[in-house]
């Protein structure tokens, strides 16, 4: 099994790209050893002294460390544990805790949210993906869009310029509704 890693926008976390899927649909994150209790392989990352997130999409594996650690300590170890838990075929989530779309706050907004949703899952995401993260729908509320930043997004230095510059205006151009974007935990 050969393991690719790439560098993302945010210097404290690496994508991991196994080669096969990971989850195949949908995302899962995990911010501490307390939330990986669906996830063996989370559960097994997070024993990794300086490892601090663990986000797992389609097909990729993003880690983030600690500033204390450096990745060249780091990576020797978590390639070794990513390894090891697909030569053993080990099941990835031991139940489906879906996509992180939330539902919409208000009926009227429905079809609003479905437009979005739309926007979000055919443009944004898979760009996000490719360096190693996942914006989320949360909800919307009085034209303002909640959207939680995940993977290598959280916590990333550009990830407020993406925000407001990118999806902000993306999702005004094409949905007048839409008056502002601000990302939520």
């Amino acid at each position: 099994m050969f393991i690719q890693t790439e560098q993302t926008p945010n210097p404290a976390t690496l994508k991991f790209l196994p080669g096969r899927d990971v989850l195949g649909r949908g995302t899962a994150d995990f911010t501490g050893r307390e939330d990986a209790a669906r996830s063996p392989l989370a559960q097994r990352l997070f024993e990794i002294e300086g490892v601090v997130g663990v986000f797992l999409g389609a097909d990729f594996i993003t880690i983030t460390k600690t500033d204390a650690r450096d990745w060249f300590l780091l990576k020797p170890s978590i390639l070794g544990v990513i390894m090891e838990h697909f030569t053993a075929d080990r099941p990835v989530l031991l139940e489906d805790g879906g996509d992180g779309h939330a539902a919409a706050a208000n009926a009227d907004d429905e079809e609003i949210v479905e437009q979005i949703k739309e926007l979000l899952d055919t443009r944004v995401r898979p760009s996000v993906a490719q360096d190693g993260g996942d914006i989320t729908f949360q909800g919307f509320e009085r034209g303002v869009v909640y959207l939680a930043m995940k993977g290598a997004c959280s916590g990333c230095p550009s990830s407020t310029a993406t925000l407001k510059h990118g999806i902000e205006n993306m999702l005004r151009h094409y949905i007048p509704e839409v008056v502002e974007v601000r990302a939520v935990q």
